[in-house]
C-alpha cells in the first residue's frame, strides 16, 4: 500500500515542483537547474562511490563486518538513481542521500531495527582457524620458470 502511494505521491510532487519552479524562474533556467544537478549528481556519486568501494575492499582484506560500506554503496546507487530522475523533490532526496551524516544516522536507524542471529565470514563458519607446527612443511624445489633461451618458450617456437 505505502508503495502505491509513493508511485502517486511523488510524480504530483514533482510536477507541481516543475510549475512553481518553472513559473518562477522561467523554462530554461529551471531546464539548467535539472540539467545542472544531474551532472553534480553523477560526479558526486562517482568520488563518494569509488571511496566506498575503497572501504568495501579494505573491510574485507581485514576480515572486518562490511556490513557498513555496502549500506552506504546501495544508498549511493539509490541517490544516483534520484538524482538522474528529472525533479526537484527526487534531487533534494538524492543529495540528502550523498550527504555521509545522513547515510551514517539512516544505517544506525535501520541497524537498530534489524536483529542480526547470526554472521560469519569466510565460509569458516563458527571455528576458529590455529596454526601449529604440523601445518608447517619443510621442502626443497627447484624453479621450472622457462626462461627466454629455451625452445619450449612460445616466442621461439617457429609457425611454418
Amino acid at each position: 500500500m505505502w508503495l502505491l502511494i509513493l508511485f502517486i505521491a511523488i510524480p504530483v510532487i514533482e510536477i507541481a515542483l516543475f510549475i512553481q519552479v518553472g513559473g518562477w524562474l522561467g523554462l530554461f533556467p529551471t531546464l539548467g537547474i535539472v540539467i545542472l544537478t544531474a551532472v553534480l549528481g553523477t560526479y558526486l556519486v562517482r568520488t563518494q562511490g569509488l571511496a566506498t568501494l575503497s572501504s568495501l575492499q579494505n573491510r574485507f582484506s581485514e576480515l572486518r563486518d562490511p556490513t557498513e560500506p555496502l549500506a552506504h554503496g546501495a544508498m549511493i546507487l539509490f541517490a544516483g538513481a534520484l538524482l538522474l530522475t528529472p525533479g526537484f523533490f527526487t534531487d533534494a532526496v538524492g543529495f540528502l542521500l550523498l550527504t555521509p551524516a545522513f547515510r551514517v544516522a539512516a544505517f544506525g536507524w535501520v541497524k537498530s531495527r534489524v536483529k542480526v542471529a547470526s554472521f560469519t565470514m569466510g565460509g569458516q563458519g563458527q571455528h576458529q582457524q590455529t596454526r601449529d607446527a604440523a601445518d608447517v612443511f619443510d621442502a626443497d624445489y627447484t624453479d621450472v620458470t622457462p626462461n627466454d633461451d629455451s625452445p619450449w618458450n612460445s616466442k621461439n617456437i617457429s609457425k611454418d
